[in-house]
């Protein structure tokens, strides 16, 4: 059969599945649509080495452009995806054309979450910045400079690696986020409050319940010249970067009439209700049997594990099983890695001494591991993956004793019951 797939969006998991395809034995044409004019690359260093200046723009390549003619591989860059013609299977672009499609893949990802208080004129200040693409991060590299001050608003990953990149280069760091602790969301207390010393002490200068109400501009309206929250003076910036979220890129999948709730909903085997239409990464909102819930993962792991998970199905193969999700951030000299989904934990188990550098934190609902942070800990993560993956059972006491070895705990127990 010499069947078509479709990719839309040029990011990790639409670049994977079109190579995973192909080892797959995927025969048939296969175009990856991209709305950037860049060759797909790398994201993740973009917030890291790559703003920091510790990586070049070439490194960011996800492959040599020769690579796609080797494999066969169309790649049709600086154009969007403008309307999926589903009774005829085509995929209408911007520039007018119209392609044919057996399989569609939606892999569009996402965009940053609006700031409320830019919506005034900052965002098309020359100053203020998000953080999505490689144009964004260059222009926010050209922003630095010893002595200048940057504000940062929003305290998750994203806001914080800005911030520790800022330090390094030298910069009057302020980072404001709304709520009551850094990564509020998404990692324990005793997590934030690490992070908000690390940053303290590296000369960041952290505000926690800080509620960005106003972005004062200058007479000239091109730049923003303070950042006012309530209660509390303006803040004077030369560079602001706000990182407040991501909204996935649903849009082309919902003027199709396909279902979607934070999110393009798809089912086990990552199909919309068109059986012709699948959505992967970011974009996706999947069941996950690893914690029987409906979930929208913004992770790049994710988003690999699904491309090949969806090109194994295509192909007519057996996919490996779902694994949980992980994740990793880069900030001054740490390196903290997280698996699995916290939300729904009764208690948190630390492993280590925060004030050492070094620690994992596990996430527990019973005797069962469903997540777990760990710091500067790379042999640990590994084995943290096998025991929220196979549901490992510990015991907390056992779990939070340093001396005893990780690899030996889990030899001693068994899977939690499902």
């Amino acid at each position: 059969m010499n069947h078509t797939l479709l990719i839309v969006g040029a990011g990790c998991g639409g670049t994977e599945l079109a190579f995973a395809a192909r080892a797959a034995g995927w025969s048939g044409p296969v175009t990856i649509v991209g709305a950037e004019a860049a060759a797909p690359y790398h994201r993740p260093p973009l917030s890291k080495a790559y703003l920091s200046g510790e990586t070049s723009e070439a490194s960011l390549q996800i492959k040599a452009p020769a690579v796609y003619d080797k494999f066969n591989i169309g790649l049709i860059t600086g154009t969007a995806a403008a309307a999926i013609d589903r009774p005829n299977r085509r995929l209408l672009l911007d520039d007018g054309r119209a392609l044919p499609y057996d399989r569609l893949a939606l892999a569009t990802g996402g965009r940053p979450r609006p700031l409320p208080a830019a919506a005034g004129g900052a965002e098309s200040c020359e100053n203020f910045h998000y953080l999505r693409t490689k144009s964004d991060a260059a222009a926010i590299r050209a922003g630095f400079g010893p002595g200048k001050r940057l504000v940062v608003i929003g305290g998750g990953y994203v806001g914080l690696e800005v911030a520790a990149a800022a330090r390094k280069a030298g910069m009057q760091v302020t980072l404001l986020e709304v709520a009551p602790r850094l990564l509020a969301r998404v990692t324990a207390p005793r997590l934030s409050q690490f992070y908000l010393d690390t940053h303290r002490r590296a000369g960041v200068n952290v505000r926690v319940d800080a509620h960005v109400d106003e972005l004062e501009l200058t007479a000239d309206r091109r730049r923003v010249a303070a950042v006012h929250c309530a209660g509390g003076p303006p803040i004077a910036a030369d560079l602001v970067v706000a990182g407040v979220g991501l909204v996935p890129n649903t849009e082309l999948a919902s003027a199709a009439g396909l279902a979607v709730d934070n999110g393009i909903v798809v089912d086990h085997e990552l199909r919309t209700a068109d059986p012709h239409i699948a959505a992967i990464g970011d974009c996706g909102n999947h069941h996950s049997a690893l914690y029987d819930r409906r979930v929208r993962i913004e992770s790049v792991p994710n988003a690999l594990e699904q491309a090949r998970k969806l090109a194994a199905l295509l192909c007519g193969k057996t996919p490996r099983p779902d694994a949980a999700p992980w994740f990793w951030s880069d900030q001054y000299d740490l390196n903290l890695k997280m698996v699995g989904l916290a939300q729904g934990h009764e208690r948190v188990v630390l492993r280590g001494d925060p004030d050492q550098g070094g620690f994992s934190a596990f996430y527990l609902l019973g005797n069962r591991v469903l997540a777990a942070d760990t710091v500067n800990r790379p042999q640990e993560f590994a084995l943290a993956k096998r025991i929220v993956n196979e549901r490992i059972a510990v015991d907390d006491a056992l779990l939070a004793d340093d001396t005893l070895p990780l690899e030996g705990l889990m030899a001693a127990t068994a899977p939690v019951p499902e």
